[in-house]
């Protein structure tokens, strides 16, 4: 098993930035355009262990469905899905709102298994992994309506994306 994990700070608090990421329809606001991402489930979705979702998107050269299902539903702290359907042959994704320093740092863990094993993850699916999410944390703070404001000490957090393929800074999903 592979393990993607990022993460960016957001000025809002956890339950303005945990309702922005758990609303279907914003997948296709902060996924990047190049992955042509198209929702198939018809709105409104309601969130809760069990739901599925389906949808297209591009993977490189091959157009591939895709179908999630809410795995783990804790508002405002944390949702994970999983794929049922689709491209990898395991697909985990942790999404952990954790309060911090007056708003929240958005953490994503990804857990996966490709055909290939450990080369193909670190030649194909990482790097894009790592441009999905940096486009992710790029376009958040717009989306959410969290606007940064300039730091206004040296301990300000930082705003930056930290990604890493083990990070052990990063919380492990159970």
């Amino acid at each position: 098993m592979n393990r993607f994990a990022t993460d960016f700070w957001l000025p809002c608090p956890p339950e303005r930035a945990f309702d922005f990421f758990a609303e279907a329809r914003n997948l296709n606001r902060v996924t990047p355009p190049w992955f042509r991402f198209e929702l198939l489930t018809p709105m409104p979705i309601l969130m809760a262990v069990g739901t599925r979702i389906d949808y297209w998107l591009r993977w490189r050269l091959a157009r591939l469905a895709w179908t999630s299902e809410v795995t783990l539903w804790e508002p405002p702290r944390r949702f994970d899905y999983e794929q049922t359907r689709g491209p990898f042959r395991r697909f985990r994704h942790a999404h952990l709102f954790r309060a911090e320093a007056g708003g929240v740092r958005v953490v994503d863990v990804v857990d996966y298994a490709v055909a290939g094993g450990a080369f193909a993850a670190r030649l194909l699916v990482e790097p894009d992994l790592r441009r999905i999410f940096q486009h992710r944390a790029r376009a958040a703070p717009r989306l959410v309506g969290a606007v940064p404001a300039q730091p206004t000490s040296a301990a300000a957090p930082s705003r930056k994306p930290r990604s890493s393929a083990s990070s052990s800074a990063i919380e492990e999903p159970t």
